[in-house]
C-alpha cells in the first residue's frame, strides 16, 4: 500500500507546481517600428517569438506562451474605435503577449 502511495503523492505534487505556475497577459499597442517585428505580432508569424520573449523576460517571466493581434472589440472601454476618437480615422493596433515564470 505505501510503495503504490508514495508515485501517487509525487504525480500530485508535479500537477500542482505545474498548476501554479503564473500567466499573464500583457496588452500593448503595436507600433510599426519598419522592422516588421509588428507584423509578426500581429499576424503570429514564427518570427515573432523572439520578440514576444524578450518582451516578457523584460517584465521578469521565462517565456512566452502566445502572442497575437487583440481586436478593439476584445478590450472593454481602454482603446478607441475605429471612427471619431482615433486621429485621422487610423487607430492603433494592439496585441497580446501572454507570459509565463
Amino acid at each position: 500500500m505505501r510503495s503504490l502511495l508514495a508515485p501517487v503523492f509525487c504525480a500530485f505534487l508535479v500537477a500542482a507546481s505545474a498548476a501554479s505556475a503564473e500567466t499573464r497577459v500583457f496588452i500593448i499597442a503595436n507600433q510599426a517600428d519598419g522592422y516588421g517585428v509588428d507584423q509578426c505580432l500581429a499576424k503570429g508569424d514564427k518570427c515573432g517569438a523572439h520578440a514576444a520573449r524578450a518582451y516578457c523576460q523584460s517584465r521578469d517571466f521565462a517565456q512566452a506562451s502566445a502572442y497575437r493581434r487583440v481586436d478593439p472589440d476584445e478590450i472593454t472601454g481602454s482603446v478607441p474605435k475605429s471612427g471619431a476618437n482615433c486621429s485621422h480615422g487610423h487607430c492603433e493596433d494592439y496585441v497580446a503577449i501572454t507570459c509565463l515564470r
